[in-house]
């Protein structure tokens, strides 16, 4: 977490440096307290692999960096980095596994890395701003399946993305340090669908005059419905809470 803070934090400070057009860079960090729920099953070729959560609380951290510049034909970059974490009940036989007892313990994490080329589409046009563009999201995610006699045990990573349309939209109140923001990130296709959705407010401490502090409390949705008949197995999982967390705006 210290190594991608750090890498964002220099990232944003280099840009900010070496180019002279820069017109913005934000970035923060914080704690997402969410509650995973769902399941998942796998029944290819005959399987009937079964996992349910265990819907256990957990508090993650989050990192995001914002660089925006004036060039109209360059999409603006936005970066994000978040890892989630579950834990529940495993059953049955998997592609690569089966658990030969009735059941035994199965836990998971998922870092993810948000890549968004956007366009500003509007710049705090009477307040509002509105923001276009493309999220590639690479998740890298690990599983352990604990050993159970008989069974001796598991454990895999995979590493995929997913493109998702984005939109952020956000409305600074007048004669006030104030701001609503809301975004998305979303895909569907066939019966299966990808999305994260935020809504927060933010306070900017206007003390500074270079780098301004803020604060940002919001809450956070993300669900991963995938249900396709050809597919070898369905997942319906979601994370959802508040979040809080510290902003810098240079």
């Amino acid at each position: 977490m210290k190594k991608v803070l750090c890498t964002l934090a220099c990232g944003a400070l280099l840009a900010s440096n070496a180019m002279a057009d820069i017109a913005r860079v934000e970035m923060g960090a914080g704690a997402w307290m969410q509650t995973p729920k769902g399941d998942a099953s796998y029944t290819d070729g005959g399987a009937d692999g079964r996992y349910v959560s265990s819907e256990k609380d957990s508090t993650e951290s989050y990192v995001w960096a914002l660089i925006k510049h004036p060039v109209p034909v360059l999409p603006n970059l936005r970066l994000e980095y978040v890892t989630l974490e579950d834990s529940g009940v495993a059953s049955g036989t998997f592609k690569d596994f089966d658990i030969t007892s009735a059941s035994t313990a199965l836990s998971y994490d998922m870092k993810q890395y948000d890549i968004i080329p956007y366009y500003n589409i509007l710049d705090n046009t009477a307040w509002i701003t509105l923001d276009l563009g493309l999220d590639i999201k690479i998740v890298d995610a690990s599983y352990t399946a604990a050993a159970s006699a008989p069974f001796a045990g598991y454990s895999d990573s995979v590493t995929f993305a997913v493109p998702l349309l984005y939109a952020r939209t956000r409305v600074e109140i007048p004669a006030t340090d104030i701001g609503l923001e809301a975004d998305i990130k979303y895909i569907t296709t066939g019966d299966s669908t990808v999305y994260d959705v935020r809504a927060k407010v933010d306070y900017t401490l206007d003390f500074v005059p270079v780098v301004k502090p803020a604060l940002e409390v919001g809450y956070r949705v993300q669900k991963i419905d995938i249900d396709e008949s050809g597919a070898d197995a369905k997942l319906d999982i979601d994370f959802s809470g508040v979040y809080a967390g510290l902003m810098l705006r240079f």
